[in-house]
């Protein structure tokens, strides 16, 4: 098994000094963003900026975050960076429909004609709706997950709390889908380290794996918050051993009762325990 991506680091598009520095961060993906994070004024040149910057490979995968794909800015986002070699991933702003990611697909093809892999955000209670719908629209979608500021104020909530049927609802479809398990929503308050650290526990308990994060300091708590514990690991280690040495359903010494689905997830700890960085 090989888990997906646990950190995903955000960097305005037209600033590229720090793109450059989230770059070297040690985030597994870096994001460029050309939509909410870039003023009007800016967008024709964060879109050159990104562009250059995406001419080259870089050291880690890149994903561009493209305009909303009801407006006019996404066609030339898309035709500015589609095809670059840098460019591992889009992720799509505002999808409501899973005929906006089919039509994403056919318009961004890479040089090499593959398939450009699409991540589609959610940001509004009719995204939500969609959530299957959109997670199965197209082979080329490779994960789904919530842009929480949009929809609290697309829905109105004031409490955390208000977001976590939305959040299952998230995870789910991902999961019916058949895609990995999605990331959470940045915690907005960069200097609030033990907030995002309980908020990330809390989101690990619902089904997420891994975040998005929008300053470097945000990234270790991420990561230590998304990652087995040492108890955790041992306990994945017993089981696989035990399954190993005996086949089918049985009990372990301390009274654990373990089956094909235990161990599948004992198995899934421990790639994640073991992982390579991307």
């Amino acid at each position: 098994m090989t888990p997906p991506p646990l950190t995903w680091l955000y960097a305005p598009g037209d600033r590229p000094q720090v793109v450059a520095k989230a770059l070297v961060a040690g985030a597994d993906v870096v994001v460029v963003d050309l939509e909410d994070a870039v003023a009007p004024d800016r967008k024709e040149y964060a879109r050159a900026a990104t562009a250059e910057l995406l001419s080259a490979p870089q050291p880690v995968p890149v994903h561009v975050r493209i305009n909303a794909l009801n407006g006019p800015l996404a066609a030339r986002d898309l035709e500015a960076v589609a095809a670059l070699p840098g460019l591992s991933g889009l992720r799509l702003a505002k999808v409501a429909s899973p005929e906006q990611i089919a039509r994403t697909a056919e318009r961004s093809v890479p040089s090499d004609g593959g398939a450009l892999p699409l991540y589609a955000l959610l940001e509004s209670a009719l995204a939500v709706e969609h959530a299957y719908a959109i997670a199965s629209a197209h082979p080329a979608l490779r994960g789904i997950a919530l842009g929480e500021a949009d929809l609290r104020a697309d829905l109105g909530v004031r409490e955390d709390a208000g977001l976590d049927w939305s959040r299952s609802r998230v995870v789910v479809a991902a999961r019916a889908a058949g895609l990995p398990p999605s990331p959470q929503s940045v915690h907005p308050d960069i200097r609030d380290l033990e907030g995002l650290a309980a908020s990330c526990a809390h989101g690990r308990a619902l089904g997420f794996l891994g975040r998005a994060a929008i300053h470097p300091r945000q990234l270790p708590v991420i990561e230590r918050a998304y990652l087995p514990t040492a108890r955790e690991v041992e306990e994945a280690e017993t089981i696989v051993k035990a399954a190993t040495t005996r086949q089918g359903a049985q009990a372990l010494p301390d009274g654990t009762f373990i089956d094909a689905a235990v161990v599948t997830a004992a198995q899934r700890t421990l790639a994640l325990a073991h992982r390579e960085r991307r």
